[in-house]
């Protein structure tokens, strides 16, 4: 069903170029429901302007969320140009692979500034907007490392805890002005996303030393591989998902989107958390070597850069 142009949602997307981000924005433009706005960073906008062409309903922009000046240009860009925002989804993110002991301050920055500030600046960019429409809806990209945290990824889950963390308090700030808030929270997704995984320069130079932790790399990078590998679950099953949820008179603040999401929230629930947790490390793959470097000669984990993990 066509909507005329006047009466469309704008949907500003973060993190287009690949993975979650692409879908979404394939998803929504498919819909001829919605004017969408596409972004990546400028480093992949070349190939965003490849996969989508601009017409009245579609806007590409530039975008690196970490940039606070970015993020002013785009916003009001956006206004400029359809008039109002409606639907912001925070999905631009980045995932370091990393011990906390290999953690850096620069790692950690980036981390925080991609996964974390940036979403909460755009957030508060587009309130003062939403508020003045008595309308609005903030989707954002979560993971199931927001509610359960796996080693050599404390970083990543602590951003996303965080970003869940701020979200639910603004679902109470929002209520009285009919915006809506919701965590989206996929596990793991079938795609080619481990491979724009980065690792913190502590941690590049212990696996390739064979240093302390690195037995722990050599566990968890084909563990989550495979994971992702054997997957039922792609990008394009969870876009479908978030438009359903963009349809929801009353959407609710979360929603797991993957099986194993719903199995570990299940699980989480149901088993104690001294116990859920031994259980956890039990099940990690040659856990009982962890600290003894026993790990087996595997290959370097891969160490380019990514978005929208």
């Amino acid at each position: 069903m066509q909507i005329a142009k006047n009466n469309r949602k704008v949907v500003l997307i973060t993190g287009c170029s690949s993975g979650l981000g692409r879908s979404l924005a394939e998803t929504l433009i498919r819909s001829d429901c919605y004017r969408v706005v596409v972004t990546s960073r400028v480093r992949s906008f070349d190939k965003l302007r490849q996969l989508f062409p601009e017409n009245e309903n579609t806007l590409l922009l530039p975008l690196d969320v970490t940039l606070e000046s970015d993020i002013s240009t785009v916003i009001n860009e956006v206004c400029r140009h359809f008039g109002r925002i409606d639907v912001l989804i925070n999905n631009a993110g980045v995932c370091y692979r990393s011990v906390v002991e290999h953690m850096d301050t620069t790692s950690e920055d980036v981390q925080m500034r991609t996964n974390f500030f940036g979403p909460v600046n755009l957030m508060k960019s587009v309130l003062p907007i939403m508020r003045e429409q008595r309308s609005g809806h903030i989707v954002n990209i979560s993971s199931v490392s927001g509610m359960v945290s796996m080693p050599t990824m404390a970083s990543y889950s602590a951003s996303k805890h965080a970003l869940e963390g701020v979200s639910e308090a603004l679902w109470y700030e929002c209520r009285p002005y009919g915006i809506h808030v919701s965590i989206v929270q996929p596990g793991f997704i079938n795609s080619p996303s481990f491979q724009n995984v980065l690792l913190s320069r502590k941690a590049q130079l212990s696996y390739e030393l064979r240093g302390p932790h690195s037995e722990y790399y050599d566990s968890m990078t084909p563990f989550i591989e495979k994971l992702m590998n054997y997957s039922f679950t792609r990008p394009e099953s969870i876009a479908r998902k978030v438009h359903k949820i963009l349809q929801m008179k009353n959407p609710p603040l979360r929603t797991k989107v993957t099986m194993d999401a719903i199995l570990f929230g299940i699980v989480k629930r149901l088993i104690p958390g001294f116990l859920f947790h031994k259980l956890m490390f039990y099940f990690l793959p040659r856990s009982q070597h962890w600290g003894n470097k026993m790990g087996s000669e595997g290959r370097i984990p891969r160490a380019h850069g990514g978005n929208g993990i």
